[in-house]
């Protein structure tokens, strides 16, 4: 299934391709080593089999190997992908939460903070964790309002992440936690910090992608009481 219109359009606006080509009724990302997030294609209206065609031949002019993702619902974009010879991969869903679900409490002192530009330490955080210059750069394009989230235990920095408004919703993107720091809660107290932070800028609701086969991550973010709201995959050969 799709999330609904607004949940959707924040997915895409808050972590966008570093160029987009459409092809009829498909758009191509550019992620310029970003990701297949931003490398993808995706169905934006009707599309015919030339359509197809054209993005695939795109991706091979960037130089990217074809890419498809589909919201799961999208049936006939993903028997026509099969009948070309793509497969499943990366089953993900999208998860929202109204905000007043992480803003139930208030936060430790200096446990967790939104600012902007990322310092030094997030950036380090984030490379450590596969979420490197190429993915660092995306965040750099999301227009304003957004932050980087700093996630801090035992008297050091522990933890990054992003966030990103676009209308009443808020995206979360590349949380993540050293290893000697996780399952101590530090991630769920990065999650609550975002939650305050879009809320002062007027948002209602705080949604995230997660793999379908991330077990802990879903428990974690389950008890603070999100919900799926939507699920795609990627289409690959």
């Amino acid at each position: 299934m799709r999330p609904n219109d607004g949940i959707a359009a924040a997915f895409e606006a808050t972590w966008p391709a570093a160029e987009t080509a459409r092809h009829g009724g498909i758009a191509v990302g550019r992620g310029r080593g970003a990701g297949g997030r931003v490398s993808s294609a995706r169905a934006v209206g009707r599309w015919s089999g030339a359509d197809l065609d054209a993005a695939e031949a795109q991706h091979l002019n960037w130089d990217q190997p074809p890419l498809f993702r589909a919201w799961d619902d999208e049936v006939d974009l993903i028997r026509a992908l099969k009948n070309r010879g793509y497969r499943i991969d990366t089953p993900t869903l999208v998860l929202s939460a109204p905000l007043s679900a992480l803003t139930d409490r208030p936060l430790p002192p200096v446990t967790a903070f939104a600012i902007w530009p990322p310092l030094a330490i997030q950036r380090e955080i984030w490379a450590a964790g596969n979420i490197g210059p190429a993915r660092q750069a995306v965040m750099e394009q999301v227009p304003h309002p957004k932050a980087a989230l700093l996630g801090r235990i035992r008297d050091r920095a522990a933890g990054a992440g992003f966030v990103a408004c676009h209308g009443d919703v808020a995206m979360v993107h590349g949380i993540e936690v050293l290893p000697d720091f996780r399952r101590q809660g530090l991630a769920c107290w990065m999650m609550r910090q975002a939650a305050f932070w879009a809320a002062d800028q007027g948002a209602s609701r705080i949604a995230l992608a997660v793999s379908g086969k991330n077990e802990v991550a879903r428990a974690v973010y389950a008890s603070l009481g999100f919900a799926v709201a939507g699920s795609y995959a990627y289409y690959l050969r």
